[in-house]
């Protein structure tokens, strides 16, 4: 197995444990708000960067 793989898997599941805290402490909201925020600031600095 390719460390690779592992890095995306171990990400991967920190993200499900990072959604499962949010929806236990009452803050969906807040957490998708920066997931958007985040995708959108990394799209506009591709951009830059291109």
């Amino acid at each position: 197995m390719k460390i690779n793989k592992i890095r995306r898997t171990l990400y991967c599941f920190a993200r499900i444990l990072g959604d499962i805290n949010a929806v236990k402490k009452g803050r969906v909201g807040k957490r998708v708000g920066k997931r958007v925020a985040g995708r959108a600031t990394g799209k506009m600095l591709r951009k830059l960067f291109k």
